[in-house]
Parts: structure tokens; sequence; C-alpha cells
């Protein structure tokens, strides 16, 4: 009996399952991964898994790589899975670099939420996206477009070339441009800052000096939309190049209140946080299982629904202007 007993403790121990009279998140372990450390985006969204993490009684952890390289987060996977983390809630900078280790990682009892930026579905149990990816894109080619009165060409400033997320919006605002209304819009080119401040800053000033009849540029990352506003402040396309992407209000009010940024997207990095902890913290204690059509309440964010292919969104993005950019901070 006491073998048996010892036995059904280590497997618990494992599996990361709680006690079920106690808090929802009581004894859970949750190890927190995102692109890369300071990160201004992901330290918000930190912040609001933290919030959950507390409130459900739940242990939180955070770490990661300070660059966001594609095998950068591997040895944090298996460091968590090593650890007996209850699970693990991440961004991935890769969907298939990862791959390997979360499946391990999920054979050995741990659960995987991956936010922000997927990884292969059959490398984790449920997917917290920020907003539907054809939201996102559609809103970014519509922000450019009427600002550039419908047409000039422009160039697209992402992250990394292997970003899940970035790729796919990027290959949505293609097809958003075959769209009659966008006919006038033409993209010249798509370089890759790497989330890198430094590196953004100058491939933007790499795309100007490329294309000289250049209208406008697209960032859809918070590191490399920041850094071409400093560019473009400070140089003579202020004004002359629309620049428009996502980024967090704190980031952007400077370059909105000069002139620089009329407008950008984002939803909520904290909310996007906060509700990847949640749904870790409901897979882990059973509240649900991954599949289509389970529910469970996420606080005061309401009740969610787990969509096909294991997706739970958060929510249509925010558009910022100048009108209400001061309403926000984060």
């Amino acid at each position: 009996m006491r073998t048996a007993a010892l036995l059904l403790t280590a497997a618990l121990a494992v599996s990361g399952c709680a006690d079920p009279s106690a808090a929802p998140g009581g004894g859970l372990k949750i190890t927190f991964l995102p692109k890369q450390v300071n990160n201004p985006y992901f330290t918000v969204a930190q912040k609001g898994g933290e919030r959950a993490a507390k409130e459900l009684n739940a242990e939180f952890k955070a770490t990661g790589p300070s660059d966001a390289s594609a095998s950068s987060q591997v040895t944090y996977i298996n460091t968590a899975a090593q650890q007996r983390q209850s699970a693990i809630v991440l961004a991935a900078n890769d969907e298939n670099a990862v791959a390997p280790a979360l499946k391990s990682a999920r054979a050995a009892g741990m659960k995987v939420v991956s936010f922000d930026s997927d990884v292969v579905k059959d490398a984790r149990d449920v997917f917290v996206n920020q907003a539907s990816a054809a939201e996102i894109a559609a809103t970014q080619i519509k922000l450019l477009s009427t600002a550039l009165g419908g047409s000039g060409e422009f160039a697209i400033l992402s992250a990394t070339a292997n970003a899940t997320n970035q790729n796919a919006w990027i290959a949505l605002m293609r097809k958003e441009l075959e769209k009659p209304e966008h006919a006038g819009l033409k993209l010249v080119e798509v370089v890759y800052g790497n989330d890198d401040d430094q590196m953004s800053f100058q491939k933007t000033q790499g795309l100007l000096q490329a294309h000289v009849n250049l209208k406008g540029i697209v960032a859809p990352t918070a590191v490399g939309l920041a850094a071409a506003a400093r560019y473009l402040s400070s140089s003579s396309y202020k004004g002359n190049v629309t620049l428009t992407g996502l980024g967090t209000p704190n980031q952007m009010k400077a370059y909105v209140t000069d002139g620089t940024v009329k407008s950008f997207a984002l939803w909520d990095p904290g909310k996007l946080g906060e509700l990847a902890v949640r749904a870790a913290v409901a897979l882990v204690s059973g509240q649900i299982k991954g599949a289509e059509g389970d529910k469970f309440k996420a606080g005061e964010l309401g009740e969610y629904t787990v969509g096909a292919n294991g997706e739970i969104v958060l929510g249509p993005p925010t558009v910022f202007t100048s009108d209400n950019i001061g309403q926000f901070d984060f």
C-alpha cells in the first residue's frame, strides 16, 4: 500500500495535478517563456500572467532568452520539464524548432499553452491568439490605405523570418492587397529586424534608401514599430512616409504626439498573458482538455470557448490615435 501511495504521489507531481479541494491553481507551477526577455511587449504580457497566477494561487516563473533566435527557447523548455513544471506558457520564435522539446515535455505530463506566436499543433494543448490573424492583417492594411489615400509603395518591417504569427499576418496582408479597394497599394519588400531595436532601426534606414518612392512602412512588431518611429521622427521622411503596425501605447505616445505616427493597432498584451495563464490552469486542473467547444471562465475577462485546432481568441485589436492613446497605460 505504501508503495502504491508513493507511486500515486509521484504521478501527481509529474502531471501537475492539484488537490481538487484547493484553489484552482493551488500547487501548480507555471513557467512563462516569452520570445525574449526585456522586450516591452512581453514584459506587459508577463505582468498579466503574474496577476492571474497570483489570483489563482499558482506559482509563476518567468524565464527566457535575450535573443529571439529560432532555437533559443529549447533549453528553457527542457529545464521546465526537468523541474516538473505543471505547464509552460510560451510565445514561440519558431513553430518547428521548439516542437521536439515541447512534445517530450507533454509526454512527461506537462501542459503546453502557446500564445502570441503558435507552435505546430501537435506540440501544444491550446493556442491563445491575441485576435484572429485575418483581423490583424486587415486592420494594418486598412490603416495604411487610409493614410496613403489608397495608393503608394510600402514595405513591411517584420520581426524574425521564422516567427509564426508574423508570417501568418504577412501572408494575409498579401491576400488583402488582392482586393479591388487596395489595388493602388504595392508591397515592394519585406525585411526582418529580428525584434532587435538597433537592427530594426537600420532596416528602416535601408528601406528608405533602397526605395525612393516608398510612401509607407508596416511594422507588425512592437520593437520594429518603435525603432522605425524613432528613425523617422528625426529624419526628413517625417510626415512624408506613413508608419503603422502593431505596438504598445506607452512606447508610441511620443511618436503619435509629435505626428510621426498617425495610427497603429494592438490588443492589450497584459490581458493576453493573463488569458494564457488562466488557460494553463484550466488545463492542468482538468476544467478543459483543449477540445473544440470546451469552455472556461477567465476571471474578469469573461468566459472563453476553445475553437477549432485548439485556438482561444482574446478579441479584436484596438486602433490607437491621438484621440484615445492617452486613455491607455501599457
